[in-house]
């Protein structure tokens, strides 16, 4: 793995990585002699773990090094010492030699900020998370003995962990249900969402509760064999769902994850903004790494357009913060690799800026209407079913221009109040802003898919008359 960069002299490597034993293990390579230091065990043989010299002084460790030939001495956890002005100069004078005696200094650290002075003298390499062999290698070590066979969907599955969480992971699935179940892995990798702090872990919601919408579901269920192992067709990367409140977009971003069987994960890009200075950059970061660690994840982001309103003027009002997020924001979700689907919502799409919405951004853009006749009949079974309410089948004449969220309200208060008296009080939407919601409906015209169920067209016989 760094085999190359040794050869050509490299004296000074940094190895990211959030598994630093195991990258001790995979990185020693034939030609050198490969060290391990620590500041509580001292200088150990990296092949064997046997102690070498017992110097915990950081300084002290760097100048052995410089004694050496053809070594390699594999520091841990030494990027927290890096601001001490000893070991700057110590690196410092250290790479000189080390060029010349075929030796390096490799740190391993999950994340780093160098020092200036010592920034253009580290070449900084990424270390892979182990993939599905690793996997497939580790379920063998755990269940051969047992005669458990291997799950090539839950070895999939555990794409993202480290060694140790994997293993971890596929420990707890058989002691839980005697096979390497995908759903412990899922949960196992839940914990990456839960420990970053960044994003929440939702409950997908079930596509029965969704009523109408069948272009939606259509274009997601013919889609989803995509994110087959074995397919070779382009993966989706993201909906964009416009429409008017309470329509149920943010229903069907819940219910998308039902569909596919994939955890869902909540990005809220407006609680990642920070008051200093780039720390709301850093965190959208490290949100996006998590995720496309994670991988096989539907990734809700609800009214996106209020984290990204005003993105034009931002710089007038936070420095530029809400630009640079939104520039990074939008070249993630076009470069990445990862198996995602981003379901995001809005509500006013002219606050969006035109680079979001242009095409090829998304793979749909989907205007969500005021539910039709036979739209209304569905949710009213389903929210007299939720909330065993009886509103009649035929109030779905009744109800046209209301949401779905208000059909479930009308439930919810004809529990107290009867359906007549509910519906006397409850105003609906698409009568407060009638404007607003028809200029919406104008623009999602030209420039949207339609995720409604289409309205059936009884055609009639054209009959005329003796006389005409």
């Amino acid at each position: 793995m760094i085999k190359d960069y040794l050869s050509a002299g490299y004296p000074a490597l940094c190895l990211l990585s959030q598994e630093p034993y195991r990258t001790q293990q995979i990185i020693p390579c034939e030609g050198w002699r490969f060290m391990a230091w620590d500041c509580i065990c001292g200088i150990r043989d990296a092949a064997n773990n046997s102690s070498v010299d017992e110097i915990t002084d950081p300084v002290e460790a760097i100048k052995w090094l410089g004694c050496c030939t053809d070594t390699v001495l594999i520091a841990h956890n030494l990027h927290l010492f890096l601001e001490a002005p000893e070991i700057i100069q110590a690196i410092q004078n250290g790479v000189i030699k080390w060029k010349s005696t075929g030796c390096a200094l490799c740190l391993v650290a999950p994340a780093i900020r160098f020092p200036l002075e010592l920034e253009k003298l580290f070449h900084v390499i990424d270390i892979p998370l182990p993939g599905y062999s690793t996997m497939l290698a580790l379920q063998h070590d755990l269940g051969d003995s047992r005669n458990i066979d291997v799950n090539h969907s839950a070895a999939f599955g555990a794409r993202g962990l480290t060694e140790f969480e994997a293993e971890t992971a596929f420990s707890l699935a058989l002691v839980r249900t005697g096979t390497f179940s995908p759903e412990v892995i899922a949960e196992a990798k839940g914990q990456m969402i839960r420990k970053s702090g960044l994003m929440q872990l939702w409950e997908p919601a079930d596509i029965e509760d969704v009523g109408g919408l069948d272009a939606l579901k259509a274009f997601i269920n013919n889609r989803a064999k995509a994110y087959d192992a074995e397919s070779a067709l382009p993966k989706p990367k993201g909906i964009l769902l416009v429409g008017i409140p309470g329509t149920g977009k943010s229903l069907s971003c819940k219910a998308t994850a039902s569909l596919l069987g994939w955890p869902l994960i909540r990005l809220d890009i407006g609680s990642l903004k920070g008051s200093l200075v780039g720390e709301s950059e850093r965190r959208l970061r490290e949100a996006t790494q998590v995720i496309n660690a994670f991988g096989n994840a539907v990734i809700w982001c609800d009214e996106i357009e209020k984290a990204f309103a005003g993105t034009k003027s931002s710089g007038e009002t936070d420095g530029g913060t809400t630009s640079t997020m939104f520039g990074y924001f939008l070249t993630w979700l076009q470069e990445t690799a990862a198996p995602i689907l981003l379901m995001a919502t809005a509500n006013n799409i002219s606050q969006l800026p035109p680079e979001f919405i242009r095409s090829g951004r998304f793979d749909a853009i989907f205007f969500v209407d005021l539910p039709q006749l036979k739209e209304r009949q569905q949710i009213i079974e389903i929210v007299n079913r939720k909330w065993g309410a009886s509103i009649p089948a035929d109030f779905a004449e009744r109800l046209n221009g209301y949401t779905g969220a208000e059909i479930e309200q009308l439930a919810k208060d004809s529990l107290f109040d009867g359906v007549e008296q509910a519906i006397t009080a409850l105003i609906p939407l698409s009568r407060v802003m009638r404007e607003e919601i028809n200029a919406l409906k104008d623009w999602a015209k030209t420039r949207a898919r339609t995720a409604n169920t289409p309205e059936e067209v009884t055609e009639h016989r054209k009959i005329r008359s003796n006389d005409g």
